[in-house]
């Protein structure tokens, strides 16, 4: 075992154990859904959480449900009145987290819309405290575009994965579109003015971006 999985092991080993009802779901997509690697997993998850009950958001939008592992827990920290929105563009992904949605006790919370995000986003005649970006990785520069205008002053947007398997540190070949979608947009965070950001190193890096 190298140090970096020690260190993981050990941070594991001393974080909030996770939640029965995300082991279950965390062990049903590994065993069942194509590309199970994409969920948000047990640090992220705790990290998630943690940043939503410091907001305590009314309104979440998540981008990219995948199995419903991280609108779990982001769910955790709403309001008591609080909604999160959540679109997936896999409608056979659907039902798998609808089902632990109503486990997690949180189906009431959250509303579950199925198709393109670039679509559906204009249709939302809200504003957002929080919103969670982890889709497609050639669209975020769209996305970001999509819900600034919607975020609300002093709001958070978190993106995954803009390290990206580290490859932002290379030159990406012309057709390497994900590669060039995540440096776009990490070049579009850095130059934007109207918020503050951190890029957090973890798992995949993790951008947390508040809106001035």
């Amino acid at each position: 075992m190298n140090r970096q999985k020690e260190i993981e092991k050990y941070i594991l080993n001393h974080i909030e154990p996770e939640d029965e009802i995300l082991k279950e779901l965390d062990r049903e997509t590994h065993l069942n859904v194509l590309g199970a690697r994409m969920i948000s997993g047990h640090l992220q998850g705790q990290v998630l959480t943690m940043i939503s009950k410091m907001i305590r958001p009314r309104i979440i939008l998540e981008i990219g449900t995948f199995t419903g592992y991280s609108a779990i827990c982001l769910a955790k920290g709403l309001r008591e009145d609080g909604k999160l929105i959540t679109i997936e563009i896999d409608d056979e992904l659907e039902k798998i987290a609808e089902k632990y949605f109503e486990k997690a006790g949180v189906r009431n919370q959250i509303l579950q819309r199925i198709g393109p995000a670039l679509e559906i986003i204009p249709t939302l005649n809200v504003t957002f405290d929080l919103v969670f970006i982890d889709a497609h990785k050639t669209e975020y520069p769209d996305y970001y575009n999509a819900v600034f205008d919607k975020v609300n002053m002093g709001g958070y947007i978190i993106a995954d994965n803009t390290l990206w398997n580290e490859k932002v540190l290379e030159n990406p070949a012309d057709d390497d579109y994900q590669t060039h979608g995540i440096v776009e947009f990490n070049t579009i965070i850095k130059n934007d003015t109207r918020v503050e950001k951190v890029i957090l190193p973890l798992r995949d890096g993790m951008t947390v971006i508040r809106k001035k």
